[in-house]
């Protein structure tokens, strides 16, 4: 599929460069980054679970590389992975019931029922 490892590679290369250009940018992200570190209300591990699961419902190559391997440096296995994922696909499901609904309500309007 892809080279995961030469992409975040590369992925940390661009981000670098912008933040050469544009610190600001860069220091704000990393600021909005790492605010849930600093509660600690939350451990690495379930932290980076849920990057992963965000990643998938928002479909962000970058985020899956970085959160995958952040994930599994804080010691998430494959099967709590395969979990959190479960969790990004049945919510992403969720999502498209919830706006169907949407749609069905928008059919009754436009029949006048």
């Amino acid at each position: 599929m892809l080279d995961w490892v030469g992409y975040a590679k590369e992925l940390m290369g661009r981000i670098g460069e912008i933040g050469r250009l544009s610190p600001d940018t860069l220091r704000g992200y990393q600021m909005l980054s790492g605010a849930g570190e600093k509660t600690a209300h939350l451990d690495a591990k379930t932290r980076e679970l849920i990057a992963v699961a965000v990643a998938v419902t928002t479909r962000c190559d970058g985020c899956i590389t970085v959160h995958t391997a952040q994930a599994l440096k804080a010691g998430a296995t494959r099967e709590e992975i395969a979990e959190a994922l479960g969790v990004a696909v049945a919510l992403n499901a969720g999502a498209a019931m919830v706006y169907s609904a949407r749609v069905m309500d928008a059919v009754h309007a436009h029949q006048g029922s």
